[in-house]
């Protein structure tokens, strides 16, 4: 027998589940008052190794202070699609003690204070992000076994420039060819540099070369069997960093290092990004216009430039600006430099 509406009683109503849950959401976000900052030292596959200084998180149930320690953590998931690079200051909360059984979330991202990236290729949308945070780029270049790579070293220059950092040009194998001549190209733009080799006492140019990375976060970066790892070797002797060597066919060598990591100098005055080698380094994600800005004394000429100018053309008035004396004696040289560096970010370098 069917039942009327009023032979019902609260007692029997039935609610069908969301398919969605029966919580409802919320907007709000924890605040998540309590987050440790953090320093991100290493990526692998979705796992972040973060550095947490000591003081950092409170006390221990003892009562003494948090110890430095190495946390592993995951991305958030109100972080969203924000991508997560060495270099970056998070801050997290879960565990945050350093058990290496534990997991800790990252629930925050500050604001980067530099970021250095590359494309695939010159035409090539998507931005790759190597490092944040760094600020200075040492880019590492062997002079023989294998060859030098001029547009490699033009077009890291660029990024270096775009991105803020400033660049350390590092010459290693010099007891196999002459480094001078070499440096010559870069005298125009200023570009310190650091010559290494291997000499009857050992590793020559080690002390010079760490008195450029005193107290800055400094990444390295070069193609593969240029002897980028084993600069990081000598400089951080725990590191152990995978080196190989070069192919005698093909002149290039076999990538070593599979992922960049922050390693401590070992008196801990500043630290040393290694990152993969490379064989490419687009620069579809610099500006064109920015580039003039890091030649103060070349930029004012260009007021009296045509529309749309590349400054690598006939019509361009930085050749007068330079012919009138008003770039200084190395106006020239400076010219061609900046031209030099126009082509890499174009492609159409030498």
């Amino acid at each position: 027998m069917s039942r009327r509406a009023s032979d019902y009683d609260e007692s029997d109503v039935r609610i069908r589940p969301s398919r969605r849950g029966s919580r409802p959401r919320s907007k709000d976000r924890p605040a998540h008052e309590d987050a440790v900052p953090g320093f991100v030292v290493g990526v692998d596959r979705g796992r972040y190794t973060v550095l947490v200084a000591a003081g950092a998180g409170g006390k221990r149930p003892d009562g003494r202070p948090w110890p430095e320690r190495t946390v592993t953590a995951m991305k958030a998931r109100e972080l969203g699609r924000k991508g997560i690079v060495v270099g970056d200051d998070v801050e997290l909360v879960g565990d945050t003690t350093g058990n290496p059984d534990g997991l800790a979330r990252v629930v925050r991202l500050t604001p980067r204070r530099s970021v250095l990236r590359r494309t695939a290729d010159d035409t090539d949308p998507v931005e790759r992000v190597i490092v944040a945070n760094a600020d200075q780029l040492v880019i590492v270049s062997a002079l023989a076994n294998p060859e030098p790579r001029p547009r490699m070293i033009d077009r890291c220059l660029v990024a270096a420039y775009d991105a803020g950092l400033d660049p350390l040009l590092v010459l290693t194998k010099a007891d196999l060819a002459d480094a001078d001549a070499f440096m010559a190209n870069y005298a125009p733009l200023n570009v310190r540099s650091v010559v290494t080799a291997t000499g009857e006492t050992g590793f020559e140019g080690l002390e010079a070369l760490q008195e450029q990375l005193v107290d800055r976060i400094s990444v390295f970066i070069g193609h593969s069997g240029v002897g980028k790892s084993t600069l990081v070797n000598g400089l951080v002797p725990d590191a152990r960093r995978a080196t190989g060597v070069v192919n005698d066919f093909t002149g290039r060598g076999r990538h070593t290092s599979s992922s960049a990591v922050a390693l401590r100098l070992p008196d801990g005055s500043g630290w040393v990004i290694d990152t993969p080698g490379v064989r490419s380094f687009g620069l579809a994600h610099v500006d064109l216009a920015r580039i003039i800005q890091h030649f103060p004394d070349l930029e004012p000429g260009t007021a009296e430039c045509p529309r749309g100018c590349t400054h690598d053309e006939e019509e361009c008035a930085l050749d007068a600006w330079v012919a009138s004396g008003q770039a200084g004696p190395a106006g020239t040289s400076r010219l061609e430099s900046l031209r030099r560096l126009l082509r890499a970010r174009s492609g159409d370098a030498d």
